[in-house]
C-alpha cells in the first residue's frame, strides 16, 4: 500500500480575470464564475434556497454538504454566513469542495472585496487558506462547529477518494459545454452514491443531459425559477428522509502522549468526554518528551502514500498549531524553517528534479543551491536541497499540554495509572489496573499507548516495532546560526530555550534506557555531515541528551482507525477481500505506530479518527485512509494465503 500513487501532485492555480461589467471570468474555460447579476445573491438563490437551507439543517446534530466546483469561494462563505445566523444551526456543518485551480489568497481578497458584508469571513477564510498543494485539506472554524474540507486537483480522480455521505449537494463549476468531466454520467452518479435518504440538490444547470442522469440516479427533480438570466434552475430530492439518532459520546484513551493528547482534544472539540488514562504522572513523558521536533513533510518523486500523506499532515498539524496560538494557549514551535540537505550529487539532482517536476508552490517547497543553502543555515554546507519555508519546530510537550487545555471539563486526566488490562462489557469497555480495580469505562475504548499495546492485546499482531531514539543537546553559547532546522540523515535545530537539539540515532529492536556515548558519537557525526565544522572539539562523553522509544509498523505508516478482530487463525476473516469487510473489535480503535513521526502523524491521525467515529466526512482520499488501516496487514495476509490456496490447486491439476 506505500507504493505509487496515480495522483498528480501538481497545482496551477487560477489567475482573477475580469469580464467588462467586472464579472470574475476564467480564460481557461471561457466562462464566468458567476451570473453576472451577482455572484452572492446567486448563491443564495440557487445554492441555499434551492437546497431549502437553512431549514433542511435545523434541529440536525450534523449535515453535510458537497459542492462541485469551489471557485471564488462564494457559495461557502454564503452557507457560513446563512449558518452563523440562523437561530437554531446545525451542531457541526461540513462543508466538502473540490477545485482543480484554485486562488492565491491574494486574488480572493480582491475578488471577495466586491461584497462588504463577506469581509469578516472572508479574511478568517484567508488567514486559513492553504498552502496550494494537491490533495485533502480541513479548514476548522468558528470552535470546530464548521469544517471545510478542500480537495485540490481533478475532481473526476479524486471524488472516488472522498468518505462521506451527504445531506445536500452544490452542483456547480462551469457549464457542461465548457467543463463536460463535472457533468458526466459517471461523475454524477459517484455523486449520487454518497447521497443520504432524503439528500437535496440544486444546480443552475438544466441541461437536458444532466437532467436525465439525474433522473435515472434516484433524484426526483423539479424545475424552479432560476436566476438573472436563467429562466429556470434545478433542484432534486433523493429518497426519503432519515433521523439522526442520539449517540454516547464518551471514550477512554489509554496514552497521554502526542497521538492520545491528540485524540482527546479532537473528540472533546466534538462534545465527547474524555477519560484520559497514563501510566506517568505529567502527559509528553515518553517519546513524545523530546524539547524539540522537527515539522516538515517527506516530498518522493512518484508521490507516493507516504509523501502524501506527510504533506496533508504536515499542513493540518500547521493549521492545528496556529489555531492553538490564536486560542492563547502555551503551545512552543516555530516556523523558521526546514532545510533539508541532500545527501550527495546524485541526490542533490533528485531534489531538483522533483521539484521542477511537481512545481510544487514555492510556500510549501523550492529547490535551493548551495549558495542559497549556505545563505539560510548561516554556516557552509556542501550541498542544496529542499527549502519548507512553512516548516520548523515543536516542542512535543507544549503541544500536548495545550492539547488538554483547550476544551476545560470534557477531559478528565488519570494520571499515574497503569493499565493491566481491557476489558469487552455490555456496554463497551474498561480498563482495569494490576489489583483488578477499575480505572474507567466507556462505550469507546482509544488505544495510543504504543508499543504499549502489544501487551494489551497479546492475541493480535500489530506488527509493531521498537526502535531506539537518542537526541543530544548543545548549550546556546555554542554558536548563534543556524537559525532554521536542518536536515541531512539527521536533524538540528536553532537554540530553543537556550538549547540545541541534535541527533537522531535509530536503533531497531533495542530498548535500553538512558544516555549511550556511542549514539552520542555518532549523533556528532550526523552534525558534522549537516554542518562541517559545527561539531569541532565536542566530546561525546560530555553530552546530555534524552533516549526514547518509538514504535513503529512495516511500512512506516501508523495504524488509525478501527482494530481488527482477534483471530489467531484468521478463520473468521477468511471471506474479507476488502479492508471494510475485515471484522473488527466493536468499540476499539488505535492510532499506533506513529515511530519517528509522530509529530507530523498526530493531529491529522486524530482528526481522521475523530471524523470516523462522528460519521463526518473523513479528511483524507479513501485510499490514504486504507493505506492506514489497522487491518491493512491482515488482509495482506489473507490475501497471500489464499493466492497460495490457489497455486497449490492448480498444481493438483
Amino acid at each position: 500500500m506505500n507504493g505509487r500513487s496515480g495522483f498528480s501532485p501538481t497545482i496551477v492555480p487560477a489567475k482573477l480575470s475580469l469580464t467588462p461589467d467586472g464579472t470574475p471570468y476564467s480564460p481557461d474555460y471561457d466562462d464566468v464564475y458567476h451570473s453576472a447579476a451577482g455572484g452572492l445573491e446567486q448563491s443564495r438563490h440557487v445554492f441555499l434556497g434551492g437546497n431549502e437551507l437553512p431549514g433542511n439543517w435545523q434541529g440536525r446534530d450534523a449535515f453535510v454538504i458537497v459542492e462541485t466546483g469551489f471557485g471564488l469561494g462564494l457559495n461557502f462563505l454564503a452557507t457560513w454566513q446563512a449558518w452563523k445566523n440562523d437561530p437554531r444551526p446545525c451542531r457541526k456543518l461540513h462543508f466538502v469542495s473540490f477545485e482543480k485551480h484554485p486562488f492565491a489568497a491574494g486574488d480572493l481578497a480582491t475578488a471577495h472585496g466586491r461584497w462588504p458584508e463577506l469581509a469578516s469571513l472572508s479574511a478568517e477564510l484567508r488567514r486559513q487558506w492553504p498552502v496550494l498543494a494537491a490533495g485533502c485539506h480541513r479548514l476548522n472554524f468558528e470552535n470546530d462547529c464548521l469544517s471545510l474540507t478542500l480537495f485540490l486537483g481533478e475532481a473526476t480522480t479524486l471524488l472516488p477518494q472522498l468518505a462521506a455521505v451527504a445531506d445536500a449537494f452544490f452542483l456547480d463549476g462551469f457549464s457542461p459545454a465548457k467543463n463536460p468531466e463535472l457533468w458526466s454520467k459517471s461523475f454524477l452518479a459517484a455523486l449520487t452514491r454518497l447521497a443520504t435518504p432524503g439528500a437535496t440538490l440544486a444546480t443552475w444547470s438544466v441541461a437536458g443531459e444532466v437532467c436525465e442522469t439525474l433522473a435515472s440516479g434516484g433524484w426526483t427533480l423539479e424545475r424552479r425559477k432560476g436566476f438573472g438570466h436563467k429562466r429556470e434552475m434545478l433542484t432534486g430530492r433523493h429518497g426519503i428522509s432519515r433521523s439522526s439518532a442520539p449517540r454516547d459520546r464518551r471514550a477512554v484513551i489509554v496514552g497521554a502522549g502526542l497521538a492520545g493528547t491528540s485524540c482527546a482534544e479532537r473528540l472533546a472539540a466534538r462534545g465527547w468526554e474524555i477519560q484520559l488514562v497514563e501510566r506517568a504522572e505529567e502527559p509528553a513523558q515518553f517519546a513524545s518528551g523530546n524539547p524539540a521536533g522537527v515539522l516538515r513533510p517527506l516530498p518522493s518523486m512518484d508521490d507516493n502514500y507516504l509523501a502524501r500523506l506527510t504533506r496533508a499532515a504536515y499542513l493540518h498539524g500547521r493549521r492545528h498549531l496556529q489555531a492553538l496560538s490564536a486560542a492563547g494557549l502555551p503551545v512552543s514551535w516555530q516556523a523558521c524553517g526546514v532545510l533539508h540537505l541532500a545527501r550527495d550529487p546524485e541526490n542533490e539532482e533528485n531534489q531538483r528534479l522533483l521539484v521542477e517536476r511537481q512545481m510544487p508552490s514555492a510556500d510549501y517547497l523550492s529547490f535551493v543551491d548551495q549558495e542559497e543553502a549556505m545563505t539560510l543555515a548561516g554556516h557552509p554546507v556542501t550541498s542544496g536541497g529542499w527549502w519548507f519555508p512553512g516548516g520548523g519546530w515543536v516542542d512535543p510537550g507544549s503541544l500536548c499540554r495545550a492539547n488538554l487545555q483547550r476544551h476545560p471539563g470534557r477531559i478528565r486526566q488519570l494520571f499515574g495509572r497503569t493499565v493491566d488490562r481491557m476489558e469487552r462489557t455490555e456496554d463497551g469497555w474498561c480498563v482495569m489496573d494490576a489489583r483488578g480495580s477499575l480505572i474507567a469505562s466507556a462505550p469507546v475504548l482509544i488505544l495510543a499507548n504504543a508499543a504499549d499495546a502489544r501487551r494489551l492485546l497479546p492475541r493480535l499482531d500489530l506488527t509493531l516495532r521498537v526502535a531506539r531514539g537518542q537526541v543530544n543537546y548543545l548549550a546556546q553559547e555554542r554558536a548563534a546560526p543556524p537559525n532554521i532546522v536542518v536536515c541531512r540523515l539527521g536533524y538540528v535545530t536553532p537554540a530553543i530555550n537556550g538549547m540545541r537539539s541534535f541527533g537522531a540515532s535509530f536503533v531497531k529492536d533495542n530498548e535500553e534506557e538512558g544516555i549511550n556515548v556511542a549514539e552520542s558519537r555518532g549523533n556528532l557525526a550526523r552534525l558534522e555531515f549537516m554542518l562541517p565544522g559545527f561539531a569541532k572539539d565536542i566530546a561525546a562523553e560530555s553530552l546530555a541528551g534524552r533516549s526514547g522509544l518509538r514504535a513503529m509498523t512495516l511500512d512506516r505508516l501508523p495504524l488509525i482507525g478501527a482494530l481488527p478482530e482477534v483471530n489467531a487463525d484468521l478463520a473468521a476473516a477468511a471471506g474479507a477481500t476488502q479492508l471494510g469487510e475485515f471484522p473488527r473489535q466493536s468499540g476499539l480503535f488505535g492510532v499506533l505506530g506513529l515511530g519517528a513521526r509522530g509529530l507530523i502523524w498526530a493531529t491529522l491521525a486524530a482528526e481522521l479518527l475523530a471524523a470516523g467515529l462522528e460519521g463526518e466526512p473523513l479528511p483524507l482520499e479513501r485510499e490514504l485512509v486504507g493505506a492506514v488501516d489497522p487491518a491493512r496487514f491482515l488482509l495482506r495476509s489473507l490475501r497471500r494465503g489464499s493466492a497460495s490456496r490457489t497455486r497449490a490447486m492448480r498444481d493438483d491439476l
